[in-house]
């Protein structure tokens, strides 16, 4: 017993920077993913309707939350507008596992196939990964 003692004060400085810091840790914060298809030209309206009838639906289902979606007003570099939209995560490792696990789906595949049978409906994609700020208003749709 009087080993036992001295051993465990001995560990007692190396707890008690983790026990601190558990008891100061924050809940994680949902990621949000902000993404920006641009269009081919003439496909616009291809895409949208890949999203409307097959992408939102496929997105649920691999844990990709749909916040918000929105089209572009046309404007002279981009007569066709861009198609924005907004998912929410867990976490940066929770958005890779969904996003790997929706990619590889074989109903996305086939999709996507038919949707591009006449060629790509999207040139570019820009993704921009956020935290919420501590002032703003909360999301009705945030998880």
């Amino acid at each position: 017993m009087r080993l036992v003692l001295p051993a465990l004060l001995a560990f007692l400085p190396l707890a008690a920077p983790v026990m601190g810091q558990t008891a100061t840790a924050q809940t994680p914060q949902p990621v949000y993913e902000l993404r920006i298809y641009y269009p081919a030209p003439g496909k616009a309206e291809a895409l949208n309707a890949r999203f409307r009838n097959h992408t939102l639906k496929l997105f649920a289902r691999h844990g990709l939350h749909n916040v918000a979606y929105w089209n572009e007003l046309p404007r002279t570099d981009a007569p066709d507008g861009r198609v924005v939209y907004i998912l929410s995560y867990p976490s940066r490792e929770a958005r890779e596992a969904d996003w790997k696990a929706f990619g590889a789906d074989p109903e996305w595949q086939k999709v996507v196939a038919e949707s591009e049978a006449n060629g790509k409906l999207v040139t570019k994609v820009d993704s921009i990964f956020m935290t919420m700020a501590d002032y703003s208003p909360p999301l009705a749709a945030a998880r």
